[in-house]
């Protein structure tokens, strides 16, 4: 058994349940919108945020879960649609898992509409249903998120990112989105503030570690639909690079500003900067730090009650960091 299906095995119900209920939420009356979310709907991904919001609801109200707890997961699943659907814009990004963008089949305008078209049905399904708990949650996340994109936009114009710069980035454009969908778990089960703060903590800390894994893909050699070296060619300072210009000479050092600000499209530089990275301990270095975020992660889950939903997010907290995509 693939171990997603293995952590998915104990909210199977939930998860066939969700998806009927989600595809609902997108509906509308115009036809053209319905054909894009269709299209929307049949291209999803693993679906590891409303897993978490069932898995931490079920480990922390013994195995039950309300309809709160669907709300949430579906907020969570249209806002974090809408970013994704506005970020091929900004990236002028024409494929999304191996897939075309909307913006590359129905150009920016639709999509930027489209963005926005599940944006407010994110906040329409908390307010209708006054789940502002829910909602307050989901509103800080998207805040940081943004924050964190211009953060990273302001940085990689100057490539000044320094070791703690490059972790507030990570924690607003990746770690908060996680460490909403298991607040939001414990949030919908009206837990105790203490609880709902921990699993917030959880996913905050499962995020770093799979936002570092990610950077080191780029640097592997596996094939993973991700180039090689393409985190370089779009300018972005992830941590294995971050710690190589920290320990260079100061000869690399401007070998590596140079290669990053002039050559980034130039394969044979980039090479040669990724083999430097590696040469260096770069990526040992982002291994050991992931790793660290991994043991505080599963620290965190352990002081909750031992059940087949904390077993299924301690294995997604070793997936995240094993995993080959």
């Amino acid at each position: 058994m693939k171990v997603v299906e293995q952590i998915k095995k104990p909210i199977y119900e939930e998860m066939e349940l969700f998806e009927e209920k989600f595809t609902q939420s997108m509906s509308s009356k115009v036809a053209l919108l319905n054909r894009i979310t269709h299209f929307i709907v049949n291209r999803k991904g693993k679906q590891m945020r409303p897993m978490f919001v069932f898995l931490v609801a079920k480990m922390l109200g013994k195995g039950k879960v309300n309809e709160r707890a669907y709300r949430g997961a579906a907020v969570i699943e249209l806002i974090h649609t809408a970013t994704l659907v506005h970020d091929d814009v900004v990236d002028d990004s024409n494929k999304r898992r191996g897939f075309f963008s909307i913006n590359a089949l129905w150009k920016n305008k639709i999509a930027v509409l489209v963005g926005d078209y599940l944006l407010s049905k994110g906040l329409l399904l908390s307010i209708e249903h006054e789940d502002f708990d829910l909602l307050k949650i989901i509103s800080v996340a998207v805040k940081e998120m943004s924050q964190g994109e211009l953060l990273q936009i302001e940085k990689a114009r100057a490539l000044d990112i320094t070791e703690e710069v490059y972790y507030e980035i990570i924690r607003q454009k990746t770690a908060i989105l996680l460490a909403s969908c298991c607040a939001i778990g414990a949030q919908a089960l009206n837990s105790k503030p203490e609880e709902v703060k921990k699993m917030h903590q959880f996913g905050e800390l499962l995020g770093m570690a799979f936002q570092i894994k990610d950077d080191l893909f780029d640097y592997g050699d596996e094939k993973i639909g991700k180039p090689l070296g393409i985190d370089i060619k779009e300018k972005k300072m992830t941590l294995p690079l971050i710690y190589t210009l920290n320990t260079a000479t100061p000869f690399e050092k401007r070998q590596i500003i140079n290669t990053v600000k002039n050559h980034n499209k130039n394969k044979t530089k980039v090479k040669e900067l990724i083999q430097l990275v590696k040469d260096k301990g770069g990526l040992e270095f982002a291994q050991q730090k992931m790793e660290s975020y991994r043991v505080e992660a599963l620290k965190l889950l352990m002081e909750f009650p031992k059940n087949e939903y904390r077993d299924a997010l301690e294995l997604m907290v070793n997936y995240v960091i094993e995993r080959k995509i």
